[in-house]
């Protein structure tokens, strides 16, 4: 039997919302608002009725069922945003029209990166590989599709450069997120998932139980350097309970906000570099961008009219930010990781001392992923010369 949907509210977001018939509606921020526009959705009656068994969207719909029930609201989210773009193109298709050639011109259709890309890819053949292992359909029609390879992080920061990351820093609450990545190596999940109850403070580590870490095989212990104790003690009077790393708001980081907050670094940074070469905005540009802006914005569930000089501003800074992006590199959390195994290894840590370390099982993945010694030849000629002396 169906579920009646209510509305819930989105904490990270500020705003109400509800799913009806597969689609997630914004009710606004106000509470009263908002059911009241939830009430008004839901006496309008159903677009048309629900797809056959044998369509592709009537699988995604049971699919995305067992998400919600059997999963993290995040994944479900995840999961649904991007399945909802394959069956908004594709609303008529059934299982057994289903080819190869409709996943690779829907991931086509976007102008994103290769690993935007393959994670759309993903979605689909998840759906439909869990399909097929419930028996909801006899086979996967496109188990054979070959996803596009994911783009490689081959960035390696240096100490200078990752202090200048921390100076353009404004929160001082990402200040700490971004030194216990730096100084441990740990993942960008297990960073955000650190509760108190992980801590052990007398050994100077943090410890994931077998059922909380990434592959269910061992405990996971992150072992904690001076600078990162540091961290984690201030961590652990703060928030005696519950996750460990918040933002200034006091709620927990999350993989959008801190993606939000490296965009604010990389455009500070990229402004300061623009500086140098004293670039400047065309009035064609302001107006070409102008042309593309919504004239109106929502405060408070209603909508309100930007004025000219809103729009004007908003032109400029979503230009500036353009520019600015073409100036500095955007970097994320795992860059941090990459970065802490490469310095580890020119310091002369042995691959397996260094894999234990970072939670790999098999000590070759620093080979295989991990290559960044090959873009440094000067240490390798060093390591010739102490091979042959």
């Amino acid at each position: 039997m169906a579920r009646t949907p209510k509305p819930w509210y989105w904490q990270e977001r500020g705003s109400w919302y509800v799913t009806i018939r597969g689609v997630r509606h914004n009710l606004g921020s106000d509470r009263t608002q908002a059911h009241q526009a939830f009430h008004a959705l839901m006496s309008k009656p159903a677009p048309k009725p629900a797809a056959r068994a044998d369509y592709v969207a009537a699988v995604v719909d049971r699919f995305l069922d067992w998400v919600e029930k059997n999963r993290a609201p995040d994944t479900y989210v995840w999961y649904q945003s991007r399945l909802q773009l394959f069956v908004t193109r594709y609303p008529d298709l059934t299982v057994e029209e289903l080819r190869p050639i409709h996943v690779q011109e829907w991931i086509d259709s976007f102008d994103g990166s290769p690993g935007t890309k393959r994670n759309y890819a993903r979605t689909i053949q998840r759906a439909m590989r869990w399909a097929a292992q419930m028996g909801c359909i006899d086979a996967n029609p496109i188990a054979d599709f070959r996803k596009p390879k994911g783009g490689t992080r081959s960035t390696v920061l240096s100490r200078e450069e990752f202090d200048e990351l921390l100076s353009l820093t404004r929160s001082d609450e990402f200040r700490e997120l971004l030194t216990f990545a730096w100084e441990t190596g740990a993942r960008a999940a297990e960073c955000l998932a650190v509760e108190r109850r992980h801590v052990d403070l007398e050994g100077s580590r943090i410890v994931f139980p077998v059922e909380e870490e990434k592959m269910e095989r061992a405990p996971r212990i992150i072992y904690l350097n001076e600078a990162a104790m540091a961290v984690i003690s201030k961590l652990c009077l703060r928030h005696p309970k519950g996750t460990l790393f918040r933002n200034n708001n006091g709620a927990p980081w999350t993989t959008d906000a801190v993606n939000c907050a490296f965009v604010a670094v990389r455009n500070r940074l990229g402004r300061l570099r623009l500086k140098t070469e004293e670039a400047v905005l065309k009035e064609e540009e302001i107006r070409t961008c102008l042309a593309g802006l919504k004239p109106t914005r929502t405060v408070k569930g209603r909508l309100v009219q930007k004025s000219e000089a809103e729009l004007r501003q908003e032109a400029r800074r979503k230009l500036w930010n353009r520019k600015s992006a073409e100036y500095a590199p955007k970097y994320c959390l795992t860059v941090l990781r990459h970065s802490w195994c490469h310095h580890a290894l020119r310091r002369g840590l042995d691959a397996l001392t260094v894999s234990v370390l970072m939670g790999h099982a098999d000590c070759s993945m620093v080979a295989k992923v991990y290559s960044h010694l090959s873009h440094a030849p000067d240490y390798l000629r060093e390591a010739v010369r102490k091979a042959t002396a």
